[in-house]
């Protein structure tokens, strides 16, 4: 399981994906090793895909400590959820729900375990997939802030764009062939 089969089995209509997914994974040279690999974990989570996740995973968790491994996690897990929150909120017409407390923890944004850009960079790239407009601007603010460049918050969102493709693709092949 690895890079090498997710390429090898996308089909030819898929050719641009093939060569998107060895550039922006197999010779990325913005991320630091860790920034890169976290963001394909946490991407390959929200993607939703048993096939991709199950190809990319064990190249990510030998590429990451065991705490960066479930620090990409769970920026995989407390987006799923403030994704929807942020964008429903967003969303209704209604701003007095943007007044409102959210109730919602969110520890881990606090203390994720590992670097705090790191952990923002992951999760700005699980918000692209997830389409929160504010999430996205919240965490790019943030990585901005700490100095992180526009070439590598560009870097996590197009590792994002690329995985959720490569996912999409393949799952919705596998559905035409009966798999």
């Amino acid at each position: 399981m690895s890079l090498d089969s997710l390429k090898s089995a996308l089909p030819d209509f898929a050719k641009d994906l093939k060569l998107n997914l060895g550039s922006v994974i197999g010779n990325q040279d913005t991320l630091t090793r860790q920034q890169l690999w976290g963001t394909v974990l946490s991407c390959a989570i929200a993607a939703r895909s048993p096939r991709v996740l199950g190809e990319l995973e064990p190249e990510a968790k030998a590429a990451l400590s065991p705490e960066a491994y479930t620090a990409a996690k769970s920026a995989a897990a407390i987006m799923a959820m403030n994704n929807v929150f942020y964008r429903t909120r967003h969303l209704l017409s209604d701003p007095e729900y943007g007044t409102l407390r959210a109730g919602l923890r969110m520890n881990v944004i606090g203390n994720p375990g590992v670097e705090k850009v790191d952990f923002e960079l992951w999760c700005l790239a699980v918000s692209a997939i997830n389409g929160c407009g504010q999430c996205l601007d919240s965490h790019e603010q943030v990585l901005r802030k700490a100095g992180v460049d526009r070439e590598s918050v560009q870097e996590a969102f197009k590792i994002a764009s690329v995985i959720q493709a490569v996912a999409v693709t393949l799952d919705s092949e596998a559905v035409l062939a009966g798999v």
